[in-house]
């Protein structure tokens, strides 16, 4: 298997990508069983991975958590037909459908369009062992099933939705739905009068359906040799047990818990637990400051906190204890006062006897609930109700609480999990993001649970104690041993951009020039994957999303917003409602409106660009740079720039100028051992010259040690852009940083 690390770059391994070499020696082993990995290795890279025990061959799947940018070629209309799958190895556009296809917006003569933003036309294409075995086998499966979900989406969606358990039918429209403000009031809906529990559906359902003793959860802990697991019978137990103290504690259906702990198994079974009895989690990354945490409790306002004393994270232990008390002295100033705060005693990290306490306040989890009854009655909520809270960090500085509701994201996490990674029952499931993103909610608790798997919850780093700690877990669950790319199936790409050289270097020397490399689109907002690869349907080109996940109607408008086709570039949106989409932001409805629905009338604005066909990552539209009436968009910069043999990674921003009401300026990491020199500064602007044009040139090249980006890969082009104009006193909120020392660093070599 294999991977994408930080500053990967096609002509030099720099530090942090031995691991990619690593992976490419993994040599499938004999198994009756399979695996699935799905990871956000170092920066939040996230990875698929699976072995299909019929055929003896394994795929590999990397995901991207951040809001992107997608963009795609133009379709000709010249073919006659279009090919299985199996036997069709280039084809140039698709004047013909499937039968009965019809006309599909935003696919009709898309699929397998030309590409633009490759020097080759060539398509790459699932093997055909892999394909026939498949959920969605051939892109005319997928053309039916999408088509379907089109047209008539209450069928399709209420086909799916029935195979869940509802203790009540929803009401006789599956969903409504208003996305123009100019009507009224944004309202989405979805199984509107439906009652279920999604902590029923991920646990009891599967347990009366004889998977009680299957493994529903495994642990594998910051050390190495320290491992846990839990069936699906003692998960139950253990989240009937914390509900029913939640209950006694005073939380009541509709409340807010927050959730502040690391990936130990206790963090799936709080918020399964807490969607028991109705409660809404807000579960908090455990690496957010105590001014994050604080903003977040004061936004919410829960009837409990839950955490633990202390993580180790590699060999540094965090005292995520000391974190809550400074948060709840902020939070109290305010007047949100917690009574009760829940404290799992984390032993492989730090002993209780040493733990700060409030006494009144603080309970250790071990003292109170394993004395609590292992049954809870379940809380029966509408599909409209609400399921968690998760803040998203806003360009004011705000966070904003993206507020998803029970029936819908229940549907739609499961399906997306279903066809996105082709699960099989036989499959174990690792997914290494935090559940302090959505990745993690979506990817890592409910989305595998729904569907019965057997999921891996990390909560080490996968370069500790060295860089082949992922693998050796795979080796634990001897799925595969090493020295072999034979059980390369797929690859990814994600978090920015992945530029040409690197993809050709990817593919060519990683994937052994016959993997593919997919990748996909979706938000905080949107609850799961909105443009996704269909294992098995398509064939892939290099940096493309490929296309729209059933029920999603992307679609791309200009400044005023108006629908355009062919050969395009505009704003991407999404044209009526999924059932995953998120329903508002907590406590500010308005500003939900004004953000995503208010600057294109009548769509959701995902806030990024697009251009026609198959969709390729560019960037976001607030990074397109207009250079003296050229539109440019900054990951075509970007990719030019780490073309460039001695450039590892970049990043583009506009600056306003005088003349050109734009300039463009980049932010520039070298590769490990390069220095920075004129000649060099003067090489790169001469290579973007090069590729794109001299209206392309960056005007200021800044140098960069490293670039600022979130915990799960995103690079924070507000910082970026306040450090390019000089506003140094504007940066705002830089709490979610994975490391925030970076914007000292760039500051002190503004002048270099």
């Amino acid at each position: 298997m294999a991977l994408e690390l930080p500053h990967l770059h096609p002509y030099k391994l720099v530090k942090g990508q031995t691991l990619v070499a690593q992976a490419a020696r993994a040599e499938l082993a004999s198994s009756s069983s399979s695996v699935i990995l799905k990871s956000n290795f170092i920066n939040n890279n996230y990875i698929n991975y699976c072995n299909n025990n019929n055929n003896n061959e394994r795929r590999l799947v990397v995901r991207r958590d951040w809001e992107t940018m997608a963009s795609s070629p133009s379709h000709s209309r010249n073919n006659n037909d279009i090919r299985t799958i199996n036997h069709l190895r280039h084809v140039d556009s698709m004047a013909t459908m499937p039968s009965g296809a019809g006309k599909i917006p935003r696919l009709n003569a898309v699929i397998l369009g030309e590409a633009l933003a490759t020097e080759e036309n060539d398509l790459v294409f699932p093997t055909d062992e892999f394909s026939q075995q498949a959920h969605v086998p051939s892109p005319q499966k997928y053309l039916e099933m999408y088509k379907r979900s089109i047209e008539d989406p209450a069928g399709f969606w209420s086909e799916i939705a029935s195979q869940f358990y509802w203790k009540q039918k929803w009401d006789d429209s599956v969903y409504s739905e208003n996305l123009d403000v100019s009507k009224g009031r944004v309202n989405i809906e979805w199984f509107k009068g439906g009652i279920t529990n999604i902590c029923y559906n991920c646990l009891d359902k599967n347990v009366e359906a004889g998977l009680g003793d299957k493994i529903a959860l495994y642990w594998e802990g910051n050390d190495t040799g320290f491992d846990d697991s839990l069936t699906y019978s003692q998960l139950l137990h253990k989240v009937c047990q914390l509900a029913n103290y939640l209950k006694d504690m005073g939380v009541q259906k509709g409340d807010a818990v927050v959730i502040y702990l690391p990936m130990l198994l206790e963090l799936p079974i709080t918020m399964l637990a807490c969607a028991r009895i109705g409660a809404v989690h807000s579960v908090v990354f455990a690496g957010f400051s105590a001014e994050s945490l604080s903003q977040r409790i004061i936004d919410c306002k829960p009837k409990v906190v839950i955490t633990c004393n202390a993580v180790k994270r590699g060999p540094k232990i965090i005292h995520l204890k000391d974190i809550v008390d400074a948060a709840l002295v902020e939070s109290t100033k305010t007047g949100v006062a917690i009574d009760t705060c829940l404290v799992y005693e984390n032993q492989l990290a730090m002993k209780r006897d040493i733990t700060k306490w409030q006494d009144g306040r603080d309970v250790w989890w071990q003292d109170v609930i394993p004395k609590y009854p292992t049954e809870c009655a379940v809380e029966w909520v509408d599909a409209e109700d609400p399921l968690f809270l998760l803040y998203t960090s806003g360009s004011t500085g705000k966070p904003k609480g993206v507020l998803h509701t029970t029936g819908g994201y229940m549907v739609y996490t499961a399906t997306t999990f279903k066809y996105a990674f082709d699960y099989k029952p036989s499959d174990v499931y690792w997914c290494t993001a935090d559940c302090g993103w959505i990745t993690g909610h979506s990817y890592v608790s409910y989305g595998p649970l729904l569907n019965g798997a057997s999921c891996i919850v990390f909560e080490g780093a996968p370069n500790y104690p060295d860089s082949g700690r992922c693998w050796d877990i795979v080796d634990k669950y001897k799925y595969v041993t090493r020295y072999s790319r034979k059980s390369l199936r797929i690859l990814g790409s994600v978090g920015e951009p992945i530029n040409p050289s690197a993809w050709r270097w990817f593919y060519n020397v990683v994937g052994d020039s016959r993997c593919p490399i997919s990748d996909t689109w979706w938000q905080t907002e949107t609850g799961g994957f909105m443009i996704t690869p269909l294992p098995g349907a398509w064939p892939q080109k290099p940096g493309s999303a490929t296309f729209p996940f059933f029920g999603v109607k992307p679609v791309i408008v200009d400044e005023k917003g108006v629908e355009i086709e062919g050969e395009c570039s505009g704003y991407l949106c999404v044209k009526g409602s999924w059932p995953g989409a998120f329903r508002t932001l907590y406590g500010d409805h308005e500003r939900y409106e004004t953000t995503y629905f208010k600057p294109f009338t009548g769509y959701y604005f995902t806030g990024d660009g697009d251009k026609d066909g198959y969709h390729w990552l560019t960037g976001r539209v607030d990074d397109v740079i207009n250079v003296s009436g050229h539109r440019i968009g900054t990951a075509e910069v970007e990719s030019a720039l780490v073309s460039h043999p001695k450039c590892a990674e970049a990043a583009v921003v506009g600056i306003e100028h005088e003349v050109k009401g734009q300039a463009i300026y980049a932010f520039v990491t070298l590769v490990e051992g390069e220095p920075y020199s004129e000649e060099l500064r003067k090489s790169l602007i001469l290579t973007v010259r090069k590729q794109i044009g001299a209206f392309a040139a960056p005007e200021r090249i800044h140098w960069a040690p490293g670039l600022p980006k979130t915990r799960s890969g995103k690079i924070m082009r507000r910082i970026l852009r306040k450090i390019a104009s000089g506003q140094l006193d504007e940066l705002g909120d830089t709490s979610t940083l994975a490391d925030p020392n970076v914007v000292e660093q760039l500051i002190s070599l503004s002048n270099c």
